[in-house]
């Protein structure tokens, strides 16, 4: 029976990276649903045979190995910043249309990739940091004149990260006593194979850091850990987010020595003791933590420094809180609201709102929430997460991935159904003009929210009432 439902998953998966275009929505739909439900049975039927899971996991991201991203038009951005980079140019500095405008032979397939990447992308700087930019750089090293060359590079990186993610969600499973197949949860989903491998979102490998940060982190490596941190934070920016929480991580874990009845490791115990024998060397060790993440991000992104480096890449990330808008959900009612007394540019007044509330909600989970625990600190940073995708104003579907990943480690399920209901927003790609179906996005979140609110509400305090 599993070796069946594998196969049907290798057909479906074929079928799925090379016949399939993005305007497609029902078949689109009809495919990611089959798949979802044949690797929902799989786990389940295979969670004592780790080592099948694994294969099934290599297999499946080996079917896209030779297909060009049908999802997704970024890769493009990633192949021309690559290429850039080889040829000496900073790619925070130049737009593509502006670059190419002025040295149209500098850059490999130029053309063919300005047209893939369409107009909006063409017109933006680069945001993507460091660490992201060596993997665009080493595809243009391998394959500087051929584009699906550059994207069988990136996509081996892409899979070595998701195997390097199974080797420390393993061991961080197993040193948190919790079943270690449930890594699979966020290995072997279609929507991490179809996203990260299928379309070449480098979410996969931010994650390799994060996990491997927290591994070692577990471990009492705090030192090596800041590191990997800083590497995920040169991946995407989003780890950014979770730093202020390590404020309970190294000043409150003293007190997991001193009840010896809190139900955590051996191993956190050991590690407690280590880090925490007063006070003033917590402090201590959080302020060279964060030293250590601050100086080796900083080392990363030192060779493309410059004012206007700083000046466009803020401007950039900008973007995402005052002009992007896309598969929103909070954001998406207050703007209706707005627009009943304003009537346009609600972005521009809600976007600059959303940075402090998520900032004050960062504040008030890493001041006053216990997250001394390994489980209790990664429950922090979905919850964390979780808020600032509620309230964003633009959630592409592979942004879930690191919500997805966190929730390996937790009760919640609500990232695994969000997993599967997100592929309801490419239905704004079903038609030439990339218009949403409002009321799509209003059935994906109906589903998002209301397992939210059941698992963190109302389950809970049941739980509470009667333990």
């Amino acid at each position: 029976m599993p070796f069946i439902l594998a196969v049907f998953c290798v057909l479906l998966y074929f079928w799925f990276a090379y016949f399939l275009e993005r305007t497609e929505f029902i078949k689109l739909i009809v495919l990611y649903s089959t798949l979802f439900f044949l690797f929902y049975k799989l786990v389940l039927l295979l969670k004592n045979h780790i080592v099948i899971l694994t294969w099934c996991a290599f297999v499946f991201r080996a079917v896209f190995i030779l297909a060009l991203p049908n999802l997704s038009q970024d890769f493009y951005r990633f192949i021309w910043d690559g290429r850039m980079v080889l040829q000496g140019f900073n790619p925070y500095l130049f737009t593509v249309e502006s670059f190419i405008k002025n040295n149209p032979l500098s850059i490999a397939q130029a053309h063919e990739l300005y047209r893939g990447l369409g107009s909006l992308n063409a017109g933006h700087f680069s945001n993507y940091p460091p660490i992201n930019q060596l993997c665009f750089t080493i595809a243009a090293l391998f394959a500087g004149k051929s584009i699906l060359g550059s994207v069988v590079v990136m996509r081996l990186l892409i899979i070595a990260a998701d195997f390097g993610t199974l080797y420390f969600g393993k061991k961080l499973l197993k040193a948190l006593n919790l079943p270690v197949y449930t890594v699979f949860w966020y290995l072997l989903n279609p929507f991490i194979i179809i996203e990260l491998t299928g379309n070449l979102h480098f979410e996969g490998v931010m994650i390799f850091f994060l996990i491997g940060s927290l591994y070692l982190l577990h471990s009492g490596k705090w030192a090596i850990a800041a590191v990997l941190l800083s590497c995920s934070i040169s991946v995407k920016l989003i780890p950014l987010l979770f730093l202020p929480l390590f404020y309970g991580w190294f000043l409150k874990r003293n007190i997991i020595a001193s009840e010896p009845n809190k139900n955590v490791s051996a191993g956190e115990i050991a590690s407690s003791l280590r880090l925490h024998n007063n006070r003033f060397k917590s402090i201590k060790k959080l302020i060279f933590f964060y030293l250590i993440i601050g100086g080796t991000t900083l080392l990363l992104f030192a060779p493309f420094y410059s004012e206007a480096f700083l000046r466009n890449y803020s401007n950039t990330v900008a973007l995402w809180f005052q002009d992007f808008e896309f598969n929103a959900s909070l954001y998406y009612v207050a703007r209706s609201i707005g627009y009943l007394f304003r009537g346009y540019n609600e972005i521009g007044i809600i976007g600059k709102a959303i940075p402090v509330l998520v900032v004050v909600f960062v504040g008030i989970v890493s001041l006053f929430r216990k997250n001394d625990t390994t489980l209790t600190f990664i429950s922090a940073m979905l919850l964390v997460l979780t808020f600032y995708y509620f309230t964003a104003t633009t959630v592409h579907p592979w942004y879930v991935a690191t919500l997805l990943m966190l929730s390996v480690f937790t009760n919640y399920q609500y990232p695994l159904v969000w997993s599967f209901a997100i592929i309801l927003s490419y239905a704004a790609y079903s038609s030439s003009y990339n218009s949403e179906n409002l009321w799509l996005v209003g059935l994906e979140y109906a589903v998002v929210y209301s397992v939210f609110i059941w698992e963190v509400f109302i389950k809970k305090k049941a739980m509470k009432v009667n333990p």
